[in-house]
């Protein structure tokens, strides 16, 4: 299902008719150009590759002209982005499967390199799913991380927020793979599903989604329509 790459911009509330106080999250997503088109002949599915804001370029090489720090776009992203009609390439690229639902979606929509997906590929009412980069929290603890009850904190213990044994001794003398462990605690995808769109601001390229959603103020989502 076609959706479209945005920003997270933060959390507000609206008010619906019924004067109800709803916690939305709203997220900037300015038109999208068709970068590339895959259709079921080369890869065996129909899809959209879609992009998102802009790359700095390189400046022209001059004698005694230094090239600015940062990172700048290379010539593959370039030529690739060119076959696009784009001046500059997208800083962010994410492909949308068009027909993920064989069976529910008979009529797959067809795209062109070039076109722009914007906001209206969205009403309000449709249920979409979010996903986004969850905070990075660093290496925790498994009370933290996994959500343990620690021991206890009386009665002589020291060991309050540890977790425990690991694996038993004999039988099979090692640990199984998948323990929960302390480690790197965030910064992973995460999808939020069965969030319902509460208003659409075409002027100024804003979706409000009931409820939160992954990912910190500034972060790159990606909103797909729920079938």
């Amino acid at each position: 299902m076609i959706g479209i790459i945005g920003k997270k911009l933060g959390m507000t509330q609206i008010f619906n008719e019924q004067g109800q106080q709803i916690p939305c999250t709203v997220v900037e997503a300015t038109p999208n150009p068709v970068v590339q088109v895959l259709t079921p002949e080369t890869v065996g599915y129909a899809s959209v590759q879609l992009g998102f804001g802009e790359q700095r370029l390189a400046r022209e090489s001059k004698s005694g002209e230094r090239t600015p720090r940062g990172r700048r776009a290379n010539k593959a992203e370039i030529g690739h982005a060119a076959k696009a009609g784009l001046g500059a390439p997208p800083s962010v690229l994410r492909s949308f499967r068009l027909d993920d639902a064989p069976g529910k979606n008979p009529e797959v929509p067809t795209f062109n390199v070039g076109d722009k997906i914007d906001v209206n590929i969205f009403a309000v009412g449709d249920i979409v799913k979010v996903t986004g980069t969850t905070k990075g929290r660093g290496f925790q603890g498994v009370v933290k991380r996994w959500g343990f009850g620690g021991g206890p904190n009386t009665h002589g213990n020291t060991k309050h927020r540890r977790p425990g044994s690991i694996g038993p001794g004999t039988d099979p003398s090692r640990v199984i793979k998948g323990k929960k462990m302390p480690g790197h605690y965030g910064d992973e995808q995460h999808t939020q599903t069965h969030l319902r769109v509460e208003k659409i601001d075409a002027e100024r390229n804003l979706i409000y989604i009931r409820g939160s959603v992954a990912g910190s103020r500034g972060g790159i989502v990606t909103i797909r329509k729920q079938g």
